[in-house]
């Protein structure tokens, strides 16, 4: 790293951790606009935590195999597998609801893992989505199928 570069990164370390220097005062607040809802009003204040959403427990498989779905297949189907994904707007057809419970009933782990190394063409589906068995080893595939069987849980909804 450059002098430069190093003194530009200690100098937005110190302004967001709030460093002044010695015998500085602190900026005193902007006053509120008076339309502004206080934190009482709308009944959150800042000591209440985020609301985290329930996860499965995936386990090490389940954990790459979600990690490996959210790198390659959240684009088209989505994050939680609905085929809503930034890039379906761009596809004829739209990818598939891999969450849809009768979806997942219909194939096997084999059937999944197929469509996953071979791509949507070679299983007679859309030419949209590519073969994965080049980028992905087998273990691999296989742990984006188990992820895939989670997205149908009722838990995972």
């Amino acid at each position: 790293m450059t002098r430069r570069a190093l003194a530009i990164a200690f100098a937005l370390a110190a302004a967001v951790s709030g460093c002044r220097a010695q015998g500085e005062r602190a900026p005193s607040p902007a006053p509120a606009p008076p339309d502004a809802v206080e934190p009482a009003a709308s009944g959150l204040t800042e000591t209440q935590p985020a609301v985290a959403l329930p996860q499965p427990d995936l386990g090490y498989n389940g954990r790459e195999g979600r990690a490996l779905f959210q790198h390659y297949c959240s684009t088209c189907h989505g994050t939680e597998g609905h085929g809503d994904g930034f890039n379906a707007y761009n596809l004829d057809p739209k990818p598939r609801d891999l969450a849809d419970p009768a979806f997942q009933a219909e194939r096997s782990d084999q059937e999944l893992a197929a469509i996953v190394r071979t791509g949507g063409a070679a299983a007679g589906l859309s030419t949209g989505m590519p073969p994965w068995g080049r980028t992905l080893n087998e273990r691999q595939i296989d742990n984006v199928v188990g992820f895939l069987r989670t997205l149908a849980a009722p838990e995972a909804r």
